[in-house]
């Protein structure tokens, strides 16, 4: 059975009581939760993922460090810590998440056949992860790297062809980070 995630009202971001697989939610364009999970490290460095070749959204594009639906049922904290572990291989402990705000994104890709309407509740994680030691997930994750905080805002400022467009979540980003 294909994974079953909530369909939310799009005004106060509730679960409607519906449930729709994943492939569904984006035909229709059914709002629904997802969780974006950012790493930063010592260094201050940003980890971005490179999107796999085969996902149907924003392939080989980098992207959030981690991130993914949440299921039907699921609380979001615990959808964040599943997807640290699916694609990146990595364990972290719900007190390293800090959730830093919730952005509503509403996206049509892919010549309107992809309709992303999410509320996505992003989190920020201060680790230092060793980049050889993780198992990324092939079929979401190809390659792994640690951008430096200036670098990252200028391939955001420049609208970097190869960065997933998420601008208000990389303001809000930017805007936490720089508050430390």
């Amino acid at each position: 059975m294909k994974e079953q995630i909530d369909v939310i009202d799009e005004k106060t971001g509730r679960p409607t009581g519906e449930m729709a697989s994943r492939d569904d939610a984006h035909t229709k364009g059914l709002w629904h939760r997802a969780v974006h999970i950012w790493f930063i490290n010592s260094k201050k460095e940003i980890l971005l993922q490179r999107r796999s070749k085969e996902v149907k959204n924003f392939p080989d594009s980098w992207d959030i460090s981690s991130g993914g639906h949440v299921s039907s049922g699921e609380e979001a904290e615990t959808a964040a810590l599943r997807e640290i572990k699916e694609e990146l291989g990595a364990d972290i402990h719900k007190d390293e998440l800090k959730m830093i705000g919730d952005i509503k994104q509403q996206m049509v890709i892919n010549n309107g056949n992809y309709i992303d309407n999410e509320f996505n509740n992003v989190y920020l994680v201060e680790k230092d992860l060793d980049l050889r030691k993780l198992k990324k997930q092939i079929e979401e994750v190809q390659d792994l790297k640690w951008v430096p905080i200036e670098k990252f805002r200028k391939m955001v400022k420049e609208n970097d062809k190869d960065l997933v467009p998420h601008p208000k979540e990389y303001a809000l980003l930017l805007e936490k980070i720089c508050k430390k």
